[in-house]
């Protein structure tokens, strides 16, 4: 009797994971068709960034006014202690 238990026991417990793993398959398989669909259907949108022309001069230097509010900010930020060394366009 116990052995018949236990059996049936390991039998249920073998479908169930046989069930989840077979049901997470198929959820992997249609993410992955999903994905494929929108890269090939819906491709993400090119822009074209345009350089910051107020901010920098012709020769890509930092504007006065520019240099100046980012001075002011870190000073605020930092309580007066960071100064600003060097400033690069990302």
């Amino acid at each position: 009797m116990i052995t018949n238990d236990i059996f049936g026991a390991l039998q249920l417990m073998v479908v169930g994971m046989l069930t989840v793993f077979c049901v997470l398959l198929i959820v992997i398989g249609l993410g992955t068709l999903l994905i494929k669909l929108v890269n090939k259907y819906a491709p993400e949108e090119v822009t074209n960034k345009k350089p910051m022309a107020a901010a920098t001069g012709a020769a890509g230097q930092i504007d006065a006014t520019v240099k100046a509010i980012i001075d002011a900010t870190v000073a605020q930020i930092t309580g007066g202690k960071g100064k600003v060394k060097n400033i690069t366009k990302l």
